[in-house]
């Protein structure tokens, strides 16, 4: 087993063609089957199904892709440690659409300078933000734990080798612009919310309601929009009156003074934390973004 076998697979896993990946990789095709051919003869099972329509990745194969990705992750970081010399630093971090996490990482990068790091800030799906830090790609992963989605979220984290780490509670907010009919509320009830549009993060792929950025995602709305990105929800919030739910930690300096936040009376309770690969030593750079997050949360 090689460093470019790997390297080979993983990439007929991402494009999902021996003919694609072979382009992207600049060898024939013949060359790549021979490669992947020797590697499962070698492990002794298949890693692609093929068909007429490319080839998917059999549930043995994605546990062998997962260890691979980490493999290749280390080695690319060992290569710009020792090899690259000049290169850059890396650091990054995924997150759920949160914007006291992307003001920590402004903050971080103010204090930090940018002549010695290259920095990734990555706001995506949760199951994203999962595999991100397992596949080495993001340091730390923030993202919330609740009484519905915790057993489902836990055993997932457990299955990719990552821990939780609390770092704060908070009582479930409305999230809604400040012309909205119900911004002056003192407190919001869901049958209060019935005639206006919820707007909600797209799962993404598995469209598990566990995996949701959401509280409540089971809660049968009338209206639901789903966005992608947290500049479409905030237009949506004015233009159709929509609203979202949400731990109440915003900042203003991101957003705008043009939206607030009611308490929600029948809410829960989102336990907001980050998550690291099981065993890991943050590094500094690790550390000081976390000291922002607390401060950006306070």
């Amino acid at each position: 087993m090689t460093l470019q076998q790997l390297k080979y697979v993983l990439g007929i896993a991402d494009s999902g063609s021996l003919n694609a990946a072979s382009k992207h990789l600049y060898i024939s095709q013949p060359t790549l089957s021979s490669a992947v051919k020797e590697l499962e003869d070698e492990i002794g099972f298949a890693l692609f199904r093929r068909s007429n329509r490319g080839v998917t990745v059999t549930a043995q194969g994605e546990e062998f892709l997962n260890y691979a990705r980490q493999v290749c992750a280390q080695y690319a970081l060992l290569e710009t440690r020792f090899v690259a010399g000049k290169s850059k630093k890396k650091f990054s971090v995924s997150a759920q659409h949160y914007t006291f996490a992307v003001h920590a990482f402004s903050e971080l990068i103010r204090k930090v300078g940018m002549e010695e790091y290259e920095f990734s800030m990555l706001e995506t799906k949760t199951i994203e933000c999962i595999e991100n830090v397992r596949d080495y790609k993001s340091e730390l992963g923030i993202l919330y734990l609740d009484e519905f989605n915790q057993r489902y979220v836990s055993k997932l984290l457990e299955e990719n080798n990552l821990e939780f780490h609390p770092l704060k509670d908070c009582s479930t907010c409305v999230y809604l612009w400040q012309g909205h009919p119900l911004a002056q509320r003192p407190m919001l009830t869901m049958e209060d919310l019935e005639p206006y549009p919820c707007i909600a993060f797209e799962v993404g792929k598995g469209n598990s309601l566990f995996l949701s950025e959401e509280v409540k995602s089971t809660y049968p709305y009338r209206q639901l929009v789903r966005v992608c990105d947290r500049a479409t929800a905030l237009n949506f919030m004015k233009g159709i009156l929509g609203f979202t739910l949400c731990s109440g930690i915003i900042c203003t300096e991101l957003n705008g003074p043009e939206y607030k936040v009611v308490p929600l009376g029948e809410g829960g309770v989102m336990r907001i934390g980050y998550l690291q690969r099981r065993g890991s030593t943050l590094s500094p750079l690790g550390e000081l973004y976390l000291e922002e997050v607390r401060r950006a949360m306070d």
